[in-house]
């Protein structure tokens, strides 16, 4: 019988991912815990920022508003506002962009599952990354 290992991942160990806008950690995967089943994590924009539009092939992802005001553009059309203290299940396939339409940081918690066959099939950008976007600007 294998040993359940449980491990605690603190949102300050996770170094920032800038690529896709904002700021993006993820805490539990299978690179830092050795999940199975999907990944977890926390998402910050600061007033204006966006997350660049993509999609999951192979993943739900669900969202969850912590702190702030965000609009979720769905599929290029469909636009969903989310407060603190609502969430949000993206289907697998459907693009989706995250942009922070209010006047303070936004705080999102985010998983998504099942995992992609392999890391690089799991996201699936449809517009330029937000660095390649503003390649030379600072940040």
């Amino acid at each position: 019988m294998t040993e359940n290992r449980l491990t605690k991942v603190n949102v300050g160990e996770v170094a920032p991912n800038r690529r896709r806008g904002g700021d993006i950690r993820v805490l539990l995967s299978p690179k830092t815990v050795g999940s199975t089943s999907g990944f977890m994590g926390v998402a910050f924009l600061q007033p204006g920022e966006h997350f660049v539009e993509h999609y999951h092939p192979y993943s739900e992802e669900f969202m969850y508003v912590v702190r702030g005001t965000v609009l979720a553009l769905v599929d290029g059309e469909q636009e969903i506002v989310l407060n603190p203290g609502d969430g949000l299940m993206v289907p697998k396939t459907v693009r989706h962009r995250i942009q922070n339409t209010g006047a303070e940081e936004a705080c999102m918690v985010f998983h998504a599952g099942p995992l992609a066959p392999r890391p690089d099939l799991g996201h699936v950008d449809t517009e330029p990354a937000a660095n390649d976007a503003a390649a030379g600007s600072p940040r």
